[in-house]
């Protein structure tokens, strides 16, 4: 088997030679052998190993590509794949939380309110724990969406108790939208602000098509991963291990 440098792993990526060192270290790569001096001694296996791991990084981030290579390497392979179904989920759940947000928008901008699917419409102002129940959410986050400027309930002026009418749920639920898209709150305060004050929906369009292009990145990035982990799988599983691989 030819021997490769960390030099050579490194060129191939762009990368430095201690991040593939450190790699090795943090068990993205399977451990090297090593000279009679000392020197590391890669193969074609570890170059493989590389190009999975960071083919992984690009679909799933560092912390799930570290964890995928890491299970594979201490030989629990269903970990690992486990791994990678739950990016594919998340990613699934990305796209049908796209377009809910779509029809939320829809909902928002129709010229006549039309049914969707979901609880149905509040009727009346409702507390603080009553709008929490309708969403799934805790009151402490209801609380916290307003300290982000998202939501801005009124008050009982008999209680002080917070109030919360038919523009307020339409604000919460955007934003609980929203923050399961993974929008930061000063994101989703900025674009609830915008279509409370004005109805301009530009920002959040632009959002969407912004999201979906991320989407559309993601998935053309788990494909490739998918192949590059494949081709390693393939090299290191014992023959008859593979299930067909």
């Amino acid at each position: 088997m030819s021997r490769l440098r960390p030099t050579d792993l490194a060129r191939e990526h762009g990368i430095s030679t201690q991040a593939v060192r450190n790699y090795e270290r943090d068990g993205f790569l399977p451990p090297a052998e090593r000279t009679p001096s000392g020197y590391r001694i890669y193969t074609r296996t570890h170059a493989a190993a590389l190009r999975a791991y960071l083919a992984l990084v690009a679909a799933h981030g560092h912390e799930a590509a570290g964890r995928i290579m890491n299970a594979l390497h201490r030989g629990a392979v269903d970990d690992a794949l486990a791994a990678v179904d739950r990016g594919h989920g998340q990613a699934l759940r990305d796209r049908e939380t796209l377009d809910a947000v779509r029809e939320a928008v829809d909902h928002l901008t129709a010229a006549e309110p039309r049914a969707t699917p979901g609880p149905p419409a509040l009727r009346g102002p409702r507390t603080i724990g009553e709008l929490a129940h309708r969403l799934g959410v805790t009151p402490a986050t209801l609380r916290g969406w307003e300290d982000a400027g998202i939501l801005a309930p009124a008050r009982d002026p008999a209680t002080g108790y917070r109030v919360f009418r038919a523009n307020d749920a339409r604000d919460a639920e955007l934003a609980h939208l929203l923050r399961r898209g993974g929008y930061p709150l000063e994101h989703v305060a900025t674009v609830v602000r915008q279509i409370r004050s004005a109805g301009d929906i530009d920002a959040l369009s632009a959002s969407l098509e912004e999201w979906r292009r991320r989407l559309t990145a993601r998935g053309l990035a788990m494909l490739a991963a998918a192949t590059a982990f494949h081709a390693y799988l393939c090299l290191v599983l014992p023959d008859g291990d593979s299930g067909g691989l």
